[in-house]
């Protein structure tokens, strides 16, 4: 290389910019010194070039390359003071990955060299290590970006119509028997026709895949020859992982994407931008600690020579900064623009709203995002909690955001369990939880409701299992939430007791149905539509194994008629507008009609009275909505969470009122198709113990302007 070669640049844009005729290299750092671009050949293990870059624009450095051409590897030494007691951790030794590069060649091969610091030295992590950690480093690749979508159209569903499924990118395809073995577990293999069939047959709108973006196998789980599957630990914010990318690199995901989007289906992106791979003040130097770690850290005003925490994970971004600000939404809007992504779900997001520290709802990162022309126009979904001082915040977030109810999930769980003096909690749940998210605008759509993700029990394990077993993850079993509201009904494990195993599967029914007959943003667990099941490992964020893959050819054998349940329920869900509404519902009078929004019906058959919802024995309920339009739209919801049968009783005075059951949980497949389920006023229904009904209207009041009846007033009936 020559020196005609190298030439100033421009300190914009960040990262490795190819312009046809060479590659603009920019990268932020206020505290360094100086910066080192270094070339590598293809293979990543020769240095061919080292190329101070010569100047420094706004805490930006910056050099253009004449001749060179995608492909090319690259990384940087930052040069700098190493005073870990004041934040500053630079060591030119450490080979460290560009934050904007948009790919990246080998992985992290962990060494001691990787720390910036001499491991075992009387002064721990201030002896300055000297060991170069080029070989074990990975590196940037410099990519084209003349790239074209063509005709994609995002199908841009809007909340209240959204069914989301929460999958895993290797853990979906890896077992998938038409799927060719080279794409399994790849990008490419989400686009296939059997998967996005699978997709469309249970309803699903939008698919959430767990972290896609770079990530590193933690050290400690490396010396256990363990790997990290769930992905929770990136090293890389613009660079998809590569251990996804299967034989058609790029093109693999982008194809994917516009095979979903082609059949109406969303990709969401599970993103963390509240920490690092680089852990704690012990960890790795690799990429942001080693360019300026007071910059891209929270570090504690009183010492520095440590990283602030509110993740759990050793180490927190600071947002609050404006560059670090600004990867992160240049990241997401690389993401939008680039591959096409439909939104996206921000793990731990509290600590992206923490200005300094603590949590403000109007946090620099909030603001930008609802103000940005490109982020503001996608689903944005809030993990609301983090580890850190009042770091529960749900709800919240502003308006436009959605959150996981992780209330709902207790609620639901809870109920289904038969713990006591759950019936107030099951109804906020069911209405979408306004008092929680009904303020500034908010609608049912912000509260996305699940009762199994990949954090705990999968839908059958929740069944299945009391406790936790988690033996394999190598901790003794002392990782993952140890509350887990599940219930195995009466054996731990796998059960050749026909009843239990009649109960278990009828659990799922109960459990998924008050998912989806539920106002809000309903969620279902990868594999849980074929009774996936990790054999109670609540935390198998380790296991990339069978533990983890969804079998598609075994899995669905110990409840076949599972998934057309699933399937009929999206189906009656998609069918009914109660489901779909845009407003919380309150109990208050309808306009025209005189019926209220909803009605909370006692089994003895009369409204809910404070002393019913006060009663903690009560385990059984009914739920009567749909009263805004069409008659046919109206719908009774009866719920028996206790172990024994319940008479539900209609009251007698409703005029012409008639309901005809259509689906019912202890039908395996829960539909139900003859005409005498029928429940008319004056009469009895027999609820089956933990069970749950829902009927239609199929005859209404000869006067529809007819006051309601005293027994949806409060009026008890003998």
């Amino acid at each position: 290389m020559q020196a005609r070669d190298v030439e100033e640049g421009t300190p914009a844009p960040l990262g490795a910019s190819f312009d046809a005729l060479g590659v603009n290299f920019a990268l932020f750092s206020d505290h360094a010194t100086a910066v080192d671009l270094c070339l590598f050949d293809s293979t990543g293990r020769r240095e061919l070039h080292r190329i101070r870059m010569p100047c420094r624009t706004d805490d930006v450095w910056h050099v253009y390359v004449r001749g060179l051409r995608p492909g090319q590897l690259y990384g940087y030494r930052v040069h700098g003071p190493y005073e870990p007691q004041n934040g500053h951790r630079f060591n030119a030794n450490k080979l460290l990955l560009d934050p904007y590069a948009r790919e990246i060649s080998g992985r992290v091969r962990w060494h001691d060299a990787l720390l910036g610091y001499r491991p075992g030295a009387s002064r721990g992590d201030l002896t300055f290590d000297r060991r170069d950690s080029a070989p074990m480093a990975p590196k940037g690749v410099v990519t084209d970006p003349a790239q074209t979508w063509g005709d994609d159209r995002p199908p841009r569903h809007p909340w209240h119509e959204t069914f989301i499924y929460e999958a895993h990118v290797k853990g979906l395809t890896r077992l998938h028997p038409n799927v060719a073995p080279a794409m399994r577990g790849t990008f490419g293999a989400l686009g296939h026709p059997d998967v996005i069939d699978h997709l469309l047959s249970l309803g699903v709108t939008a698919i959430e895949l767990m972290p896609i973006q770079s990530f590193v196998d933690d050290r400690f789980l490396h010396d256990k020859n363990l790997r990290n599957y769930w992905g929770y630990s990136t090293l890389n914010f613009f660079a998809p992982e590569p251990r996804y990318l299967g034989p058609d690199g790029f093109y693999g995901l982008r194809a994917a994407i516009r095979s979903l989007h082609d059949a109406g289906i969303e990709v969401l992106m599970d993103v963390v931008y509240n920490h690092t791979c680089e852990g704690s003040h012990l960890g790795p130097t690799l990429s942001f600690r080693g360019i300026d770690n007071a910059s891209y850290y929270k570090l504690p005003k009183d010492n520095r020579r440590f990283s602030w925490d509110s993740t759990g994970t050793g180490n927190t971004l600071d947002l609050h900064h404006p560059r670090v600000m600004q990867m992160v939404l240049d990241s997401l809007r690389y993401w939008v623009e680039h591959f096409h992504i439909d939104g996206f779900r921000f793990d731990l997001a509290p600590s992206l709203a923490r200005d300094p520290v603590e949590v403000d709802e109007r946090a620099g990162f909030l603001r930008a995002v609802g103000q940005d022309p490109v982020l503001s126009k996608v689903k944005l979904i809030a993990e609301p909690w983090d580890l850190g001082d009042a770091g529960y915040r749900l709800g919240g977030f502003p308006s436009g955001w959605s959150e996981w109810n992780d209330r709902f999930r207790d609620s639901v769980r809870g109920f289904w369990r038969g713990d006591p003096g759950q019936l107030a909690g099951l109804a906020r749940a069911l209405t979408g939880s306004r008092e929680i998210f009904g303020h500034r605008g908010r609608a049912p759509g912000a509260s996305i409701h699940y009762v199994a993700s990949h954090d705990g029990f999968t839908l059958t394990d929740l069944v299945s299992y009391n406790e936790r077993h988690n033996e394999a993850n190598g901790e003794d079993n002392r990782d993952g939430h140890p509350h887990n509201l599940s219930w195995n009904c009466g054996v731990e494990g796998p059960s050749d007791d026909r009843e239990i195993v009649r109960l278990r599967k009828r659990q799922k029914r109960n459990l998924a149905a008050s998912v989806l007959l539920s106002l809000g943003v309903p969620m279902l667990l990868m594999g849980d539509e074929f009774s996936r099941t990790q054999g109670g490992n609540n935390n198998a964020y380790a296991q990339d194994n069978e533990t983890s893959w969804l079998d598609w050819e075994e899995s669905w054998k110990s409840d076949p008629a599972f998934a057309d349940f699933l399937r009929a329920l999206s189906q009656l869900r998609k069918s009914s507008p109660a489901f779909a509404r845009r407003t919380f519902l309150n109990g208050a009078v309808l306009p025209g009609s005189g019926l209220k929004d909803v009605y909370w019906l006692a089994p003895e058959g009369h409204e809910m009275t404070p002393q019913d919802w006060e009663d903690g024995m009560r385990r059984s309920v009914g739920m009567q909505l749909g009263n805004e339009g069409a008659q046919e739209h109206r719908l009774l919801l009866l719920l028996n969470a206790a172990p024994d049968d319940v008479t539900f009783r209609l009251g007698a005075d409703f005029p012409g009122a008639s309901w005809v059951r259509v689906f019912d949980t202890c039908e395996p497949a829960g539909r139900v198709f003859t005409s005498v389920s029928r429940l008319d006023a004056g009469g009895t229904f027999h609820l089956a113990s933990r069970s749950l009904s829902l009927f239609r209207l199929v005859s209404a009041p000869e006067h529809p302007h007819a006051k309601p009846s005293d027994s949806l007033r409060g009026r008890t009936h003998g």
